[in-house]
């Protein structure tokens, strides 16, 4: 009763041309349905994983070629699906087939948010790996899916990115004067891509802790029900913004969340040197993310 009520409240102020909008969003593809399925299950098999994959010979293809990128890390090239699953893991691998069947949805331009086709792409897998890293270095369990939120935290600028084009003159203006880009956005639009993102996850019948992780991965001090998948995906988004490239999107200031950080255990000088390596990581997109 109280998520169908959240999802109300949430919905509430929303605009009804950008609730048409959302009514109308695709629906999260097939495959990647099939392949979450699985990764919530404790044992994966590799054979379940390639059954799904070997009936889009595309989305294969898009698999091989993502595990295959810099993001990733691989000392070398991987040839097969088999062998993609020797280097990286069956779980390391069903989530980059995910992240593959997703990339149609995310590889688009968004030009409200001065956004080139590939930006939007790029900078969720950045955030996704970069969560993971996180979760590796507070011994978070394998199962515990940080990924997800991480991966589609932005989705919700799809949906936007037409409204925010119409009012781009009076958004800029604002977050000139230093205000949040998701702030300008509510000031603007009456909603924000945080909440729309939400929305979307919601429609898709996601579980609420990840809808929250989206819902509040700019504003953590509002999330009631933060658990530590939410604070990832907030500190993951936070180290993954691109500095100084004057995009709509790289506008709002850096406001980093003590209590985000108290509860992770993590200090201002860890979180200082993480942020660092990651910037470098996205730089030159070789290295394997590791913080140990």
């Amino acid at each position: 009763m109280e998520n169908a009520e959240e999802k109300k409240i949430s919905e509430k102020h929303v605009p009804d041309p950008i609730l048409t909008k959302i009514k109308s969003f695709p629906s999260m593809p097939r495959a990647a349905i099939k392949l979450r399925e699985l990764l919530a299950k404790d044992n994966v098999e590799v054979v379940e994983i390639e059954k799904i994959l070997r009936q889009d010979p595309g989305l294969a293809a898009n698999v091989l070629r993502l595990a295959n990128s810099a993001f990733f890390g691989v000392p070398r090239k991987v040839e097969t699906l088999k062998h993609a699953v020797t280097l990286l893991g069956v779980r390391r691998f069903a989530q980059i087939a995910v992240s593959a069947s997703m990339s149609k949805n995310l590889d688009k331009a968004v030009e409200g948010y001065d956004l080139s086709p590939g930006e939007l792409w790029l900078h969720s897998i950045a955030v996704s790996n970069t969560a993971q890293a996180l979760a590796r270095f507070k011994n978070f369990s394998e199962t515990d899916d940080v990924f997800t939120p991480a991966l589609l935290h932005d989705m919700g600028k799809l949906v936007l990115d037409q409204f925010v084009r119409a009012e781009q003159a009076k958004i800029k203006s604002i977050t000139a004067k230093g205000v949040a880009l998701e702030v300008a956005e509510h000031m603007v639009l009456g909603t924000n891509h945080a909440e729309i993102g939400a929305l979307i996850l919601s429609k898709w019948s996601f579980p609420q802790e990840i809808v929250n992780a989206v819902r509040w991965h700019h504003n953590p001090e509002r999330n009631k029900q933060a658990t530590a998948k939410s604070d990832i995906t907030y500190l993951a988004n936070l180290m993954c913004q691109p500095k100084g490239n004057g995009n709509l999107a790289d506008d709002q200031p850096v406001m980093l969340s003590s209590a985000v950080l108290d509860r992770l255990a993590i200090k201002v000088d860890q979180y200082e040197l993480i942020a660092e390596k990651t910037q470098r990581w996205i730089k030159n997109l070789s290295d394997s993310l590791t913080f140990d």
